[in-house]
């Protein structure tokens, strides 16, 4: 009787001290996550960017460094096509460089504070915390959490899969998914170093340009013929009514007009490469995260450049969401 007593006392005591030594819990990390961004000063990081947009995967390295309290440099290289861009964030605003054709637009915006950033620390932070619905697990190595996504495409894009590390509470991955859990955007961090130092001139735009343009393997020289006209997929109530091409000094300007539910007009022309006299040129609207570039939205257009293209959705019919769709489209499908 006696042995029982303690061999139950002595099971009782193991489950108390695995109990104290357990795993912590979904509030007990979330805590601890927004301890540790309080008390951050910056980052550096570099990660590898897939995109499932259409019928091939786009890959891009992703180098990230981010200066308390809002100083950012977000490198993107698309490792095939041999180009980059580049937003920074100073103390003068928001920049979008794209060295290849010396262009540098600046934005009055409170990127990145008012969308989802799957490469950004602090982004993924606020994501996790702002969910109260979040799912979470943990593994030996990880903890996981599925939360909603704040993107202006939400939609598309409403869920993501944020792993972190278990020891520092690193970034280790992201997955942004579609409404079946399809992951369309994967974000796989190699390198992460939290309190990293910088110095002074890091988020400046002139330095930065200049730096990327001596980098040869981001600065091929964009190919000098016609571009091939680009279509969006289908869309339910909309229809191709118009094609008109328009010379113009550096070749052509095509227009594309949709008649239906939701009319729009898409311009497509070949870029120009800026002077390097030239300054930055003021936008108006958002910065808009497209995956495969960066654009400009405005409420009643889109802009982005890609593949040596300028292109624009104007329409005062489609909402924000709906334009980027379409450019999502237009660059995922085949040359009709």
């Amino acid at each position: 009787m006696k042995k029982k007593i303690f061999m139950l006392a002595l099971g009782l005591m193991v489950v108390l001290v695995l109990s104290a030594c357990g795993e912590k819990t979904q509030d007990d990390v979330v805590k601890t996550l927004n301890g540790k961004l309080e008390n951050l000063e910056g980052y550096k990081a570099k990660a590898k960017m897939t995109l499932q947009m259409g019928a091939d995967p786009h890959t891009y390295d992703v180098e990230i460094w981010h200066k308390r309290p809002d100083f950012y440099r977000v490198d993107l290289k698309n490792a095939q096509k041999d180009q980059n861009q580049m937003i920074l964030r100073n103390e003068e605003g928001v920049f979008v460089l794209t060295p290849a054709l010396n262009k540098s637009f600046k934005f009055q915006s409170d990127w990145p504070q008012n969308s989802s950033q799957a490469y950004l620390y602090e982004s993924l932070v606020k994501d996790i915390d702002e969910d109260k619905e979040a799912k979470f697990t943990a593994t030996t190595d990880h903890y996981v959490f599925e939360t909603k996504t704040r993107y202006q495409n939400h939609k598309m894009l409403p869920y993501q899969e944020i792993t972190l590390n278990k020891k520092d509470l690193s970034p280790v991955s992201v997955k942004v998914m579609d409404s079946d859990r399809n992951p369309l955007v994967t974000v796989e961090f190699s390198d992460v170093t939290f309190n990293a130092a910088f110095d002074k001139n890091d988020f400046n735009v002139q330095k930065n340009m200049t730096g990327a343009q001596l980098d040869k393997t981001v600065m091929a020289e964009p190919e000098n013929k016609e571009f091939s006209v680009k279509y969006p997929e289908e869309i339910p109530g909309v229809g191709l009514m118009g094609e008109k091409e328009v010379k113009i000094d550096d070749g052509k300007r095509v227009v594309l007009t949709y008649e239906g539910e939701k009319s729009f007009t898409l311009v497509q022309e070949k870029t120009t490469v800026m002077p390097a006299t030239s300054g930055p040129t003021n936008m108006v609207g958002e910065i808009v995260d497209l995956g495969f570039t960066i654009g400009a939205i405005t409420d009643n257009s889109l802009t982005w450049t890609n593949d040596g293209v300028d292109y624009m959705i104007a329409s005062n019919d489609l909402t924000a969401e709906e334009m980027v769709d379409i450019a999502r489209t237009v660059q995922g499908s085949a040359v009709k």
